[in-house]
């Protein structure tokens, strides 16, 4: 029918039919609008699926009392404890009332190192415009601040700022002309790990009272602690080897925390080489010795240890007090029956710690080293007893305790063999250097 028009009337229809089309298609003001304000809510809607965990977050952590004000326009007033000085008066010269004080130490544990402050520290008090106390900082150690600080509700709270430590590792080595103890110090060894090696790792073998000789020598592998790329003090010792009238002696640190030979051989024993503290000896074990109180031939049957008074002195190993009386030969003493009938005997004693009956464990304190009895001075008479026999405590042969699990010393050797490597390598080094 459309065609069967004619030509100029279906031009007109066909003109009339795209102006109504554009029409259709071009959106009114109002859809316009609706469109708008649709895509701006969707918008909005995004922004808050974001910030409203934010708020809620800051919201509760301030109705905990946990989130720090943050103020980083804080006047600091930094306190020297001098000698005499309190947290009151350190509170006083930040010119603090003592109900701040007070409201600080009501947190309780958390803040009672405040009140065991030493001459030389420094505390550090940062107040507002007002004056009114806002935080504290207390250094408690290298790596340790106590920080204080007082929330939105006005309360305090507390916490401990830990600094990030890098773990290094150092080797030192020595030989010895004088003391262990000198050439210790020389060598860049701390007095704790020169007590840690003489009292702990190598106490099962070596007597540091006794068995020390010129020439000996030492190389220790052991951890070091950094923070802010300062020292703060050294970690554990990790291998060790000690070389003694020829004889050389290795200890390399388990994951257990045990200290064992390179092949998983505990270096533990079942007895200490010595009962006291690295400490010196006045008398060897001598069957033939002169008695400087009898003024004649008396076998000395055991080691004398000199020491201060009140010294204190351990079992060598597990067991049982037998003995823990007085009289007028060996003054206050204690006898200790073992295994494998095995007796050890501390005479001379001021103190004595345990009683007939007692079970006892290896380094515990038994007693206290003094001049009871009959002697010349203070001083422990120590003995071995092994089946009735009196035996040289220094050379006797020890009970060892349990090595390694088959499961566990495979990776422990391999580990090993690499420490010892590198301990060889270094005292070559210095040995040369030194020739």
């Amino acid at each position: 029918m459309f065609s069967s028009l004619p030509i100029k009337h279906r031009l007109l229809i066909g003109a009339v039919s795209s102006i109504i089309a554009v029409l259709l298609l071009i959106p009114s003001e109002q859809a316009s609008a609706s469109r708008n304000t649709e895509t701006s809510e969707l918008e909005v809607g995004k922004r808050y699926s974001l910030e409203v965990p934010m708020v809620e977050e800051k919201i509760a952590a301030q109705q905990l009392g946990t989130l720090p004000q943050e103020d980083n326009s804080l006047e600091w007033v930094t306190v020297e404890v001098k000698k005499g000085d309190n947290l009151s008066s350190v509170f006083k010269k930040a010119n603090l009332d003592q109900t701040v004080m007070r409201d600080v130490l009501s947190l309780g544990k958390e803040v009672k190192t405040l009140t065991r402050i030493f001459p030389g520290e420094q505390i550090e008090f940062g107040l507002n415009n007002q004056g009114l106390l806002q935080e504290i900082r207390y250094p408690v150690s290298n790596l340790k601040t106590l920080r204080v600080q007082r929330n939105a509700k006005d309360k305090f709270f507390a916490e401990e700022l830990l600094k990030e430590v890098e773990v290094r590792t150092e080797i030192v080595s020595g030989v010895i002309n004088g003391s262990f103890w000198n050439a210790g110090l020389e060598a860049g060894l701390s007095e704790s790990q020169m007590l840690t090696l003489a009292n702990s790792i190598f106490s099962y073998d070596i007597d540091f009272g006794l068995d020390i000789k010129a020439g000996d020598s030492f190389s220790v592998l052991f951890e070091t602690k950094y923070a802010d790329g300062q020292f703060v003090g050294n970690g554990d010792i990790l291998a060790a080897q000690f070389r003694n009238e020829g004889t050389l002696y290795q200890a390399i640190k388990h994951k257990d925390g045990g200290y064992y030979k390179p092949d998983g051989k505990a270096m533990r024993q079942a007895f200490l080489r010595a009962p006291v503290s690295f400490q010196y000896v006045s008398s060897n074990f001598n069957p033939k010795r002169f008695h400087p109180v009898l003024k004649k031939v008396r076998p000395h049957n055991g080691v004398d240890y000199v020491a201060a008074v009140g010294t204190p002195i351990m079992a060598a190993g597990d067991g049982k007090v037998i003995a823990s009386t007085y009289n007028g030969v060996n003054g206050n003493y204690v006898f200790v029956q073992h295994k494998n009938n095995i007796v050890t005997k501390y005479l001379h004693l001021s103190k004595r710690d345990v009683k007939q009956g007692e079970t006892v464990r290896q380094g515990q304190v038994i007693g206290r080293l003094g001049g009871t009895g009959r002697v010349t001075g203070a001083h422990l008479h120590y003995e071995f007893v092994v089946g009735g026999v009196h035996r040289n405590p220094r050379t006797v042969k020890l009970p060892q305790a349990e090595p390694l699990s088959n499961s566990d010393r495979l990776a422990f050797v391999a580990q090993a063999q690499q420490l010892i490597a590198q301990l060889d390598t270094y005292e070559r080094s210095v040995t040369a250097a030194a020739e």
